[in-house]
């Protein structure tokens, strides 16, 4: 029950306003595989709701294997924004008449609207592909699916 202040026992504002008025170092040491994971790929959250009191925004990083696919999904209302940091992952989605493959190197930018389904493939049977994602939720949404285009 609030007090005739307005405040709120249950709510410490002073909590809430140091979280939102510091800026905040995530090493990279400290990033987190706590977060949504699809089968082929490992991300790790840096900057998130959780981690840093993140509202409108997730970073984190994704690695990929030689040799592999992650498994398709979506990021439900979350655009995505992609920096290939290094290897030379292919980013695969299907456009409604074909299966669209658009191969990157280190340097290149992806962006993926929301809703869309797509696969991250790594061909390099020796090297990893390492990603830098942001997206514009606060957490990682992931939604496996089991095609990139319904039959």
């Amino acid at each position: 029950m609030a007090t005739s202040d307005g405040f709120h026992p249950d709510f410490d504002a002073r909590a809430s306003e140091v979280t939102r008025n510091k800026v905040h170092h995530v090493k990279a040491s400290d990033i987190s595989s706590d977060t949504a994971q699809s089968e082929g790929m490992r991300r790790f959250a840096a900057l998130s709701g959780r981690s840093v009191g993140a509202e409108k925004l997730w970073m984190g990083e994704t690695h990929v294997s030689p040799a592999t696919a992650s498994a398709n999904h979506h990021h439900g209302e979350a655009e995505t924004a992609i920096y290939v940091r290094s290897g030379h992952p292919d980013f695969v989605f299907h456009d409604g008449v074909q299966e669209v493959r658009i191969s990157t190197q280190p340097g290149d930018y992806i962006f993926v609207p929301p809703y869309l389904p797509h696969r991250e493939e790594n061909p390099d049977p020796n090297t990893p592909a390492e990603v830098v994602i942001a997206r514009s939720t606060q957490e990682a949404i992931v939604v496996n699916l089991p095609a990139l285009y319904p039959l």
